[in-house]
């Protein structure tokens, strides 16, 4: 059976998250860490796995506070990596905010 892709529900960063008020005063941006964090917790809650790296990773453009988004996650490919994509929930023409590869625990060689 191949595995199938992931696809997040609607995910929104609140204007109160404490990281916010820092990056950047009055033109506010969710941090790149934040947004990682949501693609780890996307792929822990269907079953991936913890993620055991990041081996790349483009920002594309600013996620604001409250914009809707989703995180999709391709089935693993070449060397267990898997693409995934944080993309607007709702925008035309379609906006990706961050893309690139992960690597979870369950894809990593036994050492």
């Amino acid at each position: 059976m191949q595995p199938t892709a992931v696809q997040s529900t609607i995910r929104r960063i609140g204007a109160e998250h404490p990281s916010l008020p820092g990056h950047f005063p009055g033109h506010p941006v969710v941090p790149g860490v934040v947004i990682l964090d949501q693609v780890a917790a996307v792929a822990r809650a269907h079953g991936l796995g913890p993620v055991a790296a990041l081996p790349q990773v483009k920002f594309l453009a600013p996620l604001t506070p409250e914009a809707a988004f989703r995180i999709e996650i391709d089935p693993p490919g070449r060397g267990g990596r898997q693409g995934f994509r944080v993309v607007a929930a709702e925008s035309e023409p379609p906006v990706t905010f961050c893309s690139g590869q992960l690597v979870t625990l369950h894809d990593t060689p036994d050492r």
